[in-house]
């Protein structure tokens, strides 16, 4: 990475003061809110979605390998796509792509069933929802429709079969990424997105528990600082330098923008445990490509890394970079309870606007 860092610019300020669990972290970053009242925002990559529409067969958003799953908090993530509605909701792999006997989703069939068969079924769909004129009208009925339509254009779609067709990269390009999972899901991701899918969300970890992640409490089932020296910041290095490269050889930087997120830093001094505990006073996110400057450093901590001391930025700050990097209005209305995308924050700054 450090080979890269004029394609590359650190925001070093970022803060919350939201609870120091790993959830409320999730949310903020990725739809520019903490959920409050049972209301759930939208994640960028699904407002992404309904403003601007699918490309093609293929779904506008995807999450590679899965979507979170339990972080200790018991809250949603902010992954889905909230009031904006089910039919907006990710495509979700579910799927190892690191795995050898990795294959196009189970949603797709496999390339010589005929279409005839599919086209068999929705025909016989449709006499089914012709028969219940009533249910027909109802919103679980619409809403099902949308899902069936979205999950049809995949099953029918070569497109799709082809953007997730790993295997017709070179070993010597998989080696790149990482023979892992997250490595695998980096170069699956830029497959998707050469081939028309507006946004993907890389997990690089599904859990914080009994797996070597970021979160270095140092005492199972956590992970240790060895750990993330030995295991996790190596296979980062190698897959998003990977990434950065790939797309600037292909000249597709310049057009897609990679916000690198974490939900909040480290604690400052090392615990009993000999690791580090959350700490969401201040940590550093980074952006490359998508008309985002490279070679700029944002903010600055203190002598510490336990507060900022110069350009503190909230996380709806970095969202909004997101956004306007997507090019999408941050005045556009939305249809639902919380009408702009992110809320404007103290003395009317959005974006981060030293980046651009």
């Amino acid at each position: 990475m450090a080979s890269l860092g004029d394609k590359i610019s650190f925001v070093r300020s970022v803060f919350h003061t939201a609870a120091a669990v790993h959830d409320t972290g999730h949310q903020m970053m990725q739809t520019g809110r903490l959920f409050s009242g049972g209301l759930e925002t939208p994640h960028v990559g699904s407002v992404l979605g309904f403003l601007k529409g699918r490309r093609g067969d293929l779904t506008p958003h995807v999450v590679l390998p899965e979507k979170m799953g339990p972080t200790g908090g018991n809250l949603p993530h902010g992954q889905d796509a909230g009031f904006l509605g089910k039919q907006h909701d990710p495509f979700v792999l579910n799927s190892d792509p690191s795995a050898k006997d990795f294959r196009v989703p189970d949603l797709l069939p496999p390339s010589d069933l005929p279409v005839v068969r599919t086209d068999r079924r929705r025909k016989l769909r449709e006499l089914v929802d012709g028969a219940v004129k009533e249910f027909e009208s109802s919103p679980q009925a619409k809403l099902m429709d949308a899902n069936f339509e979205q999950a049809y254009r995949l099953m029918t779609s070569t497109q799709a079969r082809e953007a997730f067709a790993l295997e017709q990269e070179t070993d010597a390009v998989r080696d790149r990424y990482g023979r892992n999972r997250f490595g695998q899901c980096l170069l699956l991701a830029r497959r998707l997105i050469e081939r028309g899918v507006r946004f993907v969300t890389v997990n690089t970890f599904l859990t914080v528990f009994n797996e070597i992640t970021w979160d270095i409490h140092g005492s199972v089932p956590f992970t240790s600082i060895e750990g993330m020296k030995k295991t996790v910041a190596p296979m980062f290095d190698q897959g998003v330098s990977a990434l950065i490269e790939d797309l600037d050889q292909r000249g597709m930087l310049r057009n897609t923008v990679i916000p690198v997120l974490g939900e909040f830093g480290r604690t400052p001094k090392v615990n009993p445990a000999g690791g580090r505990d959350h700490w969401p006073q201040v940590w550093t996110v980074w952006f490359a490509g998508g008309g985002i400057q490279g070679g700029r450093i944002v903010g600055q901590s203190d002598e510490i890394g336990g507060y900022p001391v110069d350009r503190p930025t909230t996380t709806a700050e970095v969202v909004a970079t997101i956004y306007r990097a997507l090019g999408i209005d941050l005045d556009h209305i939305l249809p639902g309870p919380q009408r702009r995308p992110v809320p404007v924050v103290d003395s009317g700054v959005r974006e981060i606007r030293e980046l651009f």
